[in-house]
Parts: structure tokens; sequence; C-alpha cells
């Protein structure tokens, strides 16, 4: 029996207006749809990571969130978002399906627990430092705290200061630790640490990594998508206009059903 499509977690970088959430939505749930791929909107509520003071941090934390929620409310789709430290998890469990544990933070005990309490999917991001064989560990943590809804995203392994490499091996290995596995293919392509404070990336080179993580097995991708990424508050530089997500997904959906 073939193996069902891939799903997709999409969506900006960060809230930063209505207009922009609902217009990713609206658009990726009418691609998503028409080629029968399971969708899940993303967006950060907050960005507690950031390469510089000044960096934008987000629209305040109700906001945001509520206009997360908005996009479940509205159009019926799973939504997800990252928490930071373990009393935001509770907090955000209230608006969204999956909480994202960002990598820099994925052997944070407290905060895994936290996630794990309260019932929703949690998806942690391979810490940049870790090997995918040591992901277990962070599952583990999850799974005995009562909740064994998770994935594990690939997102690049830190290869000298200022880049990042995908090993694709990682994808069945972290497969055979018995969990659904997710590579993001735009913070793979992330520069971080930049001499003017700002984190840079490699957009071009997205569909490369997409095409690559559906010809090795991932269950699921990442992708952040914007309208006009030149223009976004945050990590402009690694995300996908929004105009050309849907000729990516077409060639992915092709891919797959090539493996099957």
């Amino acid at each position: 029996m073939n193996k069902p499509n891939f799903f997709l977690i999409a969506g900006p970088c960060a809230v930063e207006d209505e207009v922009t959430v609902m217009t990713v939505a609206e658009k990726m749930i009418e691609i998503t749809t028409k080629l029968n791929i399971p969708y899940v909107f993303k967006a950060s509520y907050r960005k507690a990571n950031r390469s510089s003071l000044n960096s934008f941090t987000g629209i305040g934390d109700e906001k945001a969130l509520k206009l997360i929620g908005k996009v479940k409310e509205t159009f019926g789709v799973p939504v997800t978002t990252d928490i930071h430290a373990e009393e935001e998890a509770a907090m955000a469990a209230e608006h969204v399906d999956i909480l994202q544990i960002p990598a820099f933070l994925a052997r944070q005990t407290k905060l895994l627990v936290a996630a794990a309490h309260t019932g929703k999917v949690v998806n942690i991001k391979k810490g940049q430092f870790m090997s995918p064989g040591t992901m277990k560990f962070a599952a583990e943590k999850v799974v005995a705290s009562g909740n064994d809804q998770v994935l594990l995203c690939e997102r690049g392994t830190m290869f000298g200061y200022q880049d990042l490499v995908v090993d694709f091996r990682s994808v069945p290995a972290m497969q055979q630790l018995g969990f659904p596995v997710v590579v993001d293919c735009t913070h793979s392509l992330q520069r971080p640490n930049q001499s003017a404070g700002v984190t840079g990336g490699q957009p071009a080179m997205i569909e490369t990594i997409a095409k690559a993580s559906i010809a090795t097995g991932a269950d699921g991708l990442f992708i952040e998508t914007h309208p006009n990424p030149s223009q976004a508050k945050s990590d402009g530089a690694n995300m996908l206009h929004l105009d050309k997500i849907e000729g990516l997904l077409e060639k992915l959906v092709r891919i797959r059903e090539a493996i099957q």
C-alpha cells in the first residue's frame, strides 16, 4: 500500500499583522487542498532568539496567539507555534495544536515536560549541535511525561561558525526512533549571526533541500513563506516567496509518487 502524502507545516516566520497571516493561510490552504497535502499553519507568536537587540520580536503575545487561533477557527486547519520557556506551554496550548521546541532548546528538560503536559503534539527541532541518535533522549522526556505525540525535525547541523549542512541520513535515523520526521527546508539554510546583526540565508536552495527531503522519505516538510520576503520583519532572507510555493509543491508530489 502506498504511504500517504507528506504533510506540510508552513507559514510566515512571525506574526506581523492580521493581513499577512490570513493571506498566507488562505493561499496555502488553497494550494495544499488542490494537491492533497495535509497542512498545518505555522507562525511564531514571539521571536525570542534574535541576532540583535533591535530585531523584531513580535506584536504582543496575546494578540499574536489570537491571530494564529483565528486561522484555526476560520479555515479549520491545525496550527502551530514555537515556545521558549516552560511557562509559555500552557498559554500557547490554548490556541494551537502543535507546540514547537526550537533547536537551541531541544535539551531543556522542563520545557519539554511542560509541553508534554499540555497534551498537544510536540515538534522537537534537532539541535544544530546534536546527532540524530541523541534526539531519542529529547523524545523520551516527552513520552515519559505521558505524551507520545512527538515529531522530530531536522534543521541542519552547524558547519563552521556561520553555516549549516543537512545530513539526510538524519531522516531514516530519526524515523528508526519511532517518530515521524519533518525536515525544515528554510532554517536549515540560515547563515546566522552575520556581521550586520541580521541572519542571512540561501532561499535559492530551498527547492534542493525540499526535493532531497522527500526523496529520502521525510514524513513532513517545514517551509516558511511570505508574500514579500524582502519586507518581512523576521528571517526574510530564508523564506520562500508565496508565489513560488505551488510550483515547488507540485514537483514534490511527483517525487513522492515516483518513490512509492
